[in-house]
């Protein structure tokens, strides 16, 4: 993969990059997965009848048993981040009452991200051409991406290396991988920030 680049001004900034077509697999690969579970996620959540009268979508109130899924749409509230949610069953009640409202709009995020990402792939390899919004959804799908694979890697806030003959040692590459076309991406995003920000100062 080449650095992605950013070309244009105004409305007609686009983010850019080229990637090689098994790159574009990979990538479509690992996206795809991720809408499935997302998918599935979504199409098991309990029916309501409230949400039939109001149209306003509800979702699941228990987090999913699935790892990955849990990484991917983690409980808002824990014992240790709130002194005055002590009690399990408070916090368990408000996860379940935020969950059930705000995770199937969460999931529609999440599945427009990934649409975005497998629109703009060329699938045999080539020029990617962005706009700043599509470059944003880039970053939330590869987000979702990393989430998975830390998941099954059991990648925490410990940096980890894997012996080139450890059996997860290919999906811990194709991770880093990740995190450098995410990292660039950023970059690339920022780069008129930055250039900003280098007038105002004089620098």
């Amino acid at each position: 993969m080449r650095t992605w680049r950013r070309t244009g001004s105004g409305s007609d900034v686009r983010i850019c990059s080229n990637l090689e077509s098994y790159e574009c697999q990979l990538l479509a690969s690992m996206v795809e997965s991720i809408t499935e579970l997302l998918n599935e996620r979504a199409d098991s959540a309990p029916s309501d009848e409230l949400s039939a009268i109001t149209g306003i979508a509800t979702g699941h109130t228990r987090a999913p048993e699935d790892a990955t899924l849990g990484r991917l749409l983690p409980d808002f509230h824990r014992p240790d981040q709130e002194d005055n949610l002590t009690a399990a069953p408070v916090v368990s009640d408000l996860n379940g009452g935020l969950r059930s409202v705000n995770e199937p709009p969460i999931i529609d995020e999440k599945l427009a991200a990934a649409q975005t990402v497998l629109q703009t792939l060329p699938p045999d390899g080539g020029d990617i051409r962005l706009t700043e919004a599509e470059a944003d959804r880039w970053l939330a799908a590869l987000t979702d991406v990393r989430l998975a694979l830390g998941a099954m890697l059991g990648i925490d806030d410990q940096p980890m290396r894997l012996p080139p003959d450890h059996p997860q040692a290919a999906h811990r590459d194709v991770y880093d991988w990740l995190s450098v076309v995410q990292g660039l991406l950023v970059e690339a995003l920022m780069a008129d920030e930055w250039t900003q920000s280098d007038w105002e100062t004089g620098e």
